[in-house]
């Protein structure tokens, strides 16, 4: 009779001894007598002919752990469930670390932003996460799944577009931010490059900074600050250092953002308050408000804001300013853990974990989703969009967009423009009025059967919106504005805008 080798490892968290996996020989044939089986376990205690014992060579177990991405929660649930995973691995240069946070913080290095980091500075990132390893994991995996960090991105800027590549040679940028007359780009060696106005505060339509620079050039405010995130707001620029502090620039007059400094001030200023000692992975500016996406050490995700409380669009219940970062707790009630966040001019929108989306501030035009034009003081969810599990949020001035995690995309809000993309004919006089009150399918998109997985829209109450979608494949469509060559294609005669989405002639795959 031929017979079969079979390897059947399980886990068993109350057995103990040389952990390792069991073979048993099965017959071919089906009509062969019953094989007895023995009881399968980690840890056997004694060494049995055919058995793998997982302590002979942990380091197997570390490639495995390490090469299959798991995600932090999961190793966390290794470590609950078996003392081979949780107890010391014995490997240099740290003896008392497990097999599990061994792994974590093998993934770790395959960061770029956390590669080149010194012992110091790794420890003092792994004490601000939380004191493990697996919580830095989940803190670098946060910071890449909101801000498309390391990946092409495109961004629709206030009468100018930036697209950023995976590939090519030179200064590699990782993360681009568009304003009103100024855009700012950040490397992978974490250094800042500017361009436009020179100064990062007030950026009203017309205003003027002290210089335009017409090439990108370093802020040298910044070198001693590696990084990874900014956020240009029409009063201010924030930017978001790799250990997950938050910087502002300018608009500090009678202690907007905690601190006092006038309107061209060009050196970066801790944001204090709650947030000193929480580590941030995504920041996002409105017109005069700072969204911080925040890691804390518990697991949970949260969301804060400071700035102008206009419309509720802080989300606290109230319109009042707030100079300090403080807690949005509305999603604590509505039980959803923060995923994305997206400021808009006068509005905010929340993806959470689960594939729900939030809105509140103004609701003019429709833009929160709700089928009315109604403010928000609190987080309130699109019940237009129950059917749909949410991956990607982006707002603009009135406009909102989500898209699913099957690749549709829906969107809401200001119909003036044609950047929501639902084909609004507009009346003689060039006008449209069909404003959006709910989420809608933006068909055109759906019609170019590609996977979207990144929207971006102008976030400028002074300019003409567009908006850009890009695939998963790395094909990149715009629709909107166009009078200052923002859609990466020439218009037709006369026209100003278009309506229907258009492949630009870029490879961002």
């Amino acid at each position: 009779m031929k017979m079969i080798n079979l390897c059947c490892p399980k886990m068993d968290a109350t057995s103990s001894g040389t952990p390792g996996l069991q073979y048993h020989n099965i017959p071919e044939q089906p009509a062969s007598p019953p094989v007895k089986r023995q009881k399968r376990q980690c840890f056997g205690e004694s060494t049995t002919p055919g058995e793998f014992p997982l302590a002979a060579n942990p380091s197997i177990v570390l490639h495995v752990l390490t090469e299959c991405r798991l995600d932090p929660r999961d190793l966390a649930n290794l470590e609950a469930t078996c003392s081979f995973f949780s107890q010391p691995a014995n490997f240099a240069p740290d003896c008392s670390l497990s097999i599990a946070e061994l792994a974590a913080l093998d993934m770790c290095n395959k960061r770029v932003i956390f590669k080149p980091m010194n012992e110091e500075e790794r420890e003092e990132m792994k004490r601000r996460c939380g004191g493990s390893w697996k919580l830095v994991l989940r803190f670098l995996l946060a910071g890449e799944a909101c801000c498309r960090r390391e990946k092409s991105q495109a961004i629709a800027g206030p009468g100018h577009s930036i697209a950023v590549t995976s590939k090519g040679e030179g200064i590699r940028i990782i993360q681009a931010a568009a304003g009103a007359g100024r855009t700012m780009l950040i490397s992978d060696s974490g250094n800042v490059y500017f361009c436009g106005k020179d100064s990062f505060g007030e950026a009203e339509y017309g205003g003027q900074g002290s210089k335009e620079v017409t090439t990108p050039q370093l802020v040298t405010s910044l070198k001693n600050i590696f990084v990874v995130q900014a956020a240009i707001g029409n009063f201010f620029t924030a930017v978001l250092s790799r250990e997950g502090k938050v910087y502002t620039f300018s608009w500090g007059n009678d202690g907007r953002l905690g601190h006092q400094t006038e309107a061209n001030d060009v050196e970066p200023r801790p944001l204090l308050g709650a947030l000193e000692n929480v580590p941030v992975v995504q920041i996002a500016a409105g017109y005069c408000y700072l969204l911080a996406l925040a890691c804390l050490p518990n697991g949970s995700m949260s969301v804060y804001s400071v700035g102008c409380g206009l419309g509720g669009k802080l989300g606290h219940g109230s319109k009042t300013d707030e100079k300090y970062p403080r807690l949005i707790e509305q999603f604590q009630v509505l039980n959803i853990q923060p995923r994305v966040v997206a400021a808009g001019a006068w509005h905010a929108a929340v993806v959470g974990q689960d594939g729900r989306v939030c809105t509140w501030g103004w609701g003019r035009y429709g833009c929160l989703g709700h089928g009315n034009e109604e403010c928000e003081s609190v987080p309130k969810v699109v019940e237009g969009l129950s059917h749909v599990k949410a991956v990607h949020v982006a707002t603009g001035d009135y406009t909102t967009f989500v898209v699913s995690e099957d690749g549709d995309v829906y969107s809401f809000g200001c119909g003036e423009s044609a950047s929501l993309g639902h084909h609004i004919a507009a009346d003689e006089q060039g006008n449209r009025n069909g404003n959006v009150l709910s989420p809608a399918v933006v068909t055109s998109l759906k019609q170019v059967k590609e996977r979207m997985v990144q929207i971006s829209l102008t976030n400028s109450i002074y300019w003409n919106a567009h908006t850009f979608a890009l695939s998963e494949s790395g094909k990149l469509f715009a629709f909107g504005a166009g009078d200052k060559g923002q859609l990466g294609a020439d218009l037709g005669r006369d026209q100003t805008e278009r309506c229907v989405p258009e492949k630009v002639n870029i490879d961002l795959s």
